[in-house]
């Protein structure tokens, strides 16, 4: 992304970090999560169709990267949310 702008890594990344707080691969991942949250809502789908509708190839990814910015799985969010 940063080449594709005719920026360095690092400098994209601290601009990034002092608008957001968060580096930019977190960025991303943020945003990544909050669609795939939209998505989850929706129970026709399954969540690796969620997981590649946001950009993941692999479902560990997305999984992972839920836990990370939720403390929840994928399927636990998807429950815990059907019950508001």
């Amino acid at each position: 992304m940063a080449k594709s702008v005719n920026l360095s890594t690092n400098y994209l990344n601290e601009k990034v970090k002092r608008v957001t707080g968060v580096n930019f691969v977190d960025y991303v991942s943020q945003m990544r999560i909050a669609k795939a949250r939209d998505l989850l809502r929706d129970r026709n789908l399954r969540v690796s169709e969620v997981a590649f509708a946001v950009g993941y190839s692999i479902i560990v990814a997305v999984q992972s990267r839920f836990q990370k910015f939720t403390r929840k799985s994928p399927t636990q969010f998807r429950i815990t949310s059907s019950r508001c």
